[in-house]
């Protein structure tokens, strides 16, 4: 602590060259596994949090198996601990400098755990002396200037025995003194060897240090690291089922584990599998998560040994078919984390009912505090089973269930980015599988997300991407959905010929069909692209043929909506008669749908028109029924009218064909 403090105070290679520190001060907590490093780095957090009063950033670079954590989404946890915003589908540059430009105006201490290479460190890094930065890694992170490391190995002999002391009381440590440092020696002097000694004494109470030490001794040396031995001692001792369950604690997506995960992994009761998660907490082998839920992590240090354990002990079958249990277990509960939010009459409520107790959820509240906390846990067990590649239907039913529970409890606009990663995953699985429908269904689903933030390129590519899908898989849902997109998007680039070019494409498939609703509302889009590029009467000729369309439909909401616009082209087109008749008849429609702030609405067009006709009175006495019909509020809000013509298309799910295709 004395030398991490004195290397926050000492002046930098920039402050002696009598330059301004373009960057944050970086320290190096440098030490393997099990040495204590995270620990040091998080009391000196503690230590110095007075002097960063805009709080702490923490994140690991490094998933417990030694895999590196993706930049992109470490930066979209580091902006959302910020509130900041980190749109869906935007790159790594690009969220690095949003993570700069943040900090810039803020003193934080930013703590970078399992930092593998300073190509990891170096993104994250803020642009302003006002903060700073502690990385944790095994050795030197070369190419970050100005950074001196604090190497850690094993403590010295009193630390570590007042280490073991908080687990054994003092009583047998002073009792025999020459045996706790065998111990201690034996241990390496490592804080995890310690904790895990520590843990067997504590579970043990009529054991002496002495016994310990000489059951240590006794191991047949094998020229492993003192790590190694405790924990190889300490997983020999176990019983059966419970060296099962930690064994399987490998297969934990991101090391996350609760009581359901073991239960799954290992095939034992839920119960069962959290008493042994309790009792793991107690002897070091993992640690309790602070959490409403019950919560563990398995420690990064063990994580080789066990995957060491489950590639030696168990049959590659048998790990599978646990990895297979795991999945479908999360399967169904989040399934059941989405019907919660049913009605109580529906379908999937009822179907919920017949769950067994400890895979339903009591409430709304309690399905989406776990939804919250389990998911970390979830998005990586998603991207897990789509790496392993042999169990692809069931990452395809967890991706599926996933996202409908996220939208179900959170919404698609505050669950974007987390959507746009699982459906980057079901394109690799579509792509892979030579899925088509699938396909099509991610390609469209990206592309929404490229295009409502503003990457209208890359979303065109997308659809027009999406198209060829739909018509290998014969799907004209997606076809007519994807060359609808295509128009949409032409529409926001402004290329008026394209965009209606395109949606006469899926009107004309539209018709075919039959599907004379949604061709009403195609010819609402095509007026619409019309009226943009000027061609009145083109426009005009299609809102007719939308408000015929929605009078055989008897949708009489949707077809006062396009009168209402069929009066606003034929203003524009210098017929303010003509619109004054269109926009009466539109205001009796709208009576008749019951639909106020529409009627409101038109009564205040029909006033403008009347203004402009010379008719003040009469403009008057229209406005007077608008602010009697919603109140004085509407005398703003009533003038900006939806465009009936762009309806939100559907999203995030594609619908299966109708039998008949």
């Amino acid at each position: 602590m004395s030398q991490l403090r004195s290397d926050i105070e000492r002046a930098g290679l920039d402050t002696l060259s009598g330059r301004k520190a373009p960057r944050a001060r970086v320290l190096l907590i440098a030490g393997r596994p099990g040495t204590g490093r995270t620990a040091l780095a998080e009391e000196l957090l503690r230590d110095v949090c007075d002097q960063y009063p805009d709080g702490t950033l923490r994140t690991r670079l490094a998933a417990p198996d030694g895999t590196p954590v993706p930049t992109e989404h470490v930066l979209r946890d580091l902006l959302n601990t910020l509130e900041l915003p980190a749109p869906a589908g935007e790159s790594a540059d690009d969220l690095s400098e949003r993570l700069r430009e943040g900090l810039a105006v803020r003193r934080v201490v930013l703590l970078l755990d399992d930092a593998g290479s300073a190509e990891q460190v170096d993104p994250l890094l803020p642009d302003t002396p006002d903060c700073l930065a502690v990385a944790v890694a095994e050795g030197p992170l070369t190419g970050i200037p100005d950074v001196r490391p604090c190497t850690l190995g094993g403590l010295d002999t009193k630390a570590a025995l007042e280490l073991l002391t908080r687990h054994t009381g003092s009583v047998r440590v002073t009792c025999d003194p020459r045996s706790a440092e065998s111990l201690v020696e034996l241990c390496g002097a490592e804080p995890a060897a310690l904790e895990i000694a520590g843990g067997w004494l504590a579970a043990r109470p009529k054991e002496s240090v002495a016994d310990l030490a000489k059951q240590l001794h006794a191991l047949e040396p094998d020229g492993s690291a003192p790590l190694a031995r405790v924990f190889r001692f300490a997983y020999e001792s176990l019983p059966g089922p419970a060296a099962r369950i930690l064994r399987y604690l490998c297969l934990a997506p991101a090391g996350h584990v609760d009581p359901h995960t073991a239960s799954a992994l290992a095939g034992c009761s839920v119960a069962a599998a959290h008493s042994t998660l309790d009792a793991f907490v107690t002897l070091g082998l993992v640690r309790g998560v602070d959490s409403e839920l019950p919560q563990y992590e398995v420690p990064g240090c063990l994580a080789p040994f066990l995957r060491g354990l489950t590639e030696t002990v168990d049959r590659p079958a048998e790990v599978q078919l646990a990895r297979a249990r795991m999945l479908e277990r999360t399967v169904r509960l989040l399934t059941s984390c989405r019907a919660v939010t049913e009605p109580f009459d529906s379908p999937a409520r009822k179907k919920l009912a017949g769950l067994p107790s400890a895979l339903r959820f009591a409430d709304r509240e309690t399905a989406a505090e776990w939804l919250r906390a389990r998911q970390p846990a979830l998005l990586a067990a998603a991207r897990l089973a789509v790496a392993d590649g042999e169990l692809d239907t069931l990452a395809r039913r967890l991706m599926a269930a996933l996202v409908r529970a996220i939208v179900a409890h959170r919404g698609t606009e505050d669950a974007a980015s987390e959507l746009y990663g699982i459906h980057r995953l079901v394109l690799d699985v579509a792509e892979r599988r030579n899925l088509p429908r699938e396909k099509a269904a991610a390609l469209l689903n990206l592309a929404d997300l490229d295009a409502r933030t503003g990457r209208t390129h890359e979303a065109l590519a997308r659809y027009r991407a999406a198209l060829d899908a739909g018509r290998a898989a014969q799907d004209p849902y997606a076809t007519g959905r994807a060359m609808e997109s295509v128009g949409g998007a032409h529409q926001s680039l402004g290329d008026w010929q394209r965009a209606a070019d395109w949606y006469g494409r899926a009107l004309a498939q539209r018709v075919t069909r039959g599907e004379r609703a949604d061709a009403a509302r195609l010819h609402g889009r095509i007026a619409g692209v019309h009226t943009y590029a000027g061609r009145y009467g083109e426009a005009q000729r299609s809102l007719r043929s939308a408000v015929a369309g929605y009078r055989k439909e008897g949708d009489v909401p949707a077809q006062a909506r396009a009168l209402s616009e069929l009066a606003r082209v034929l203003e524009y087109a210098g017929r303010p008669e003509e619109s004054l008749h269109t926009c009466q008849e539109a205001i009796e429609w709208a009576r008749q749908a019951q639909d106020a702030r529409l009627q409101a609405a038109l009564q205040l067009r029909l006033a403008d028109t009347l203004d402009r006709l010379g008719d003040p009175a009469a403009a008057k006495l229209h406005r007077g029924a608008a602010e009697r019909m919603l109140g004085e509020e509407l005398t703003g809000a009533g003038r900006a009218e939806a465009d009936p013509s762009d309806q939100p298309a559907d999203a995030y799910e594609i619908r299966s064909a109708s039998a008949e295709d």
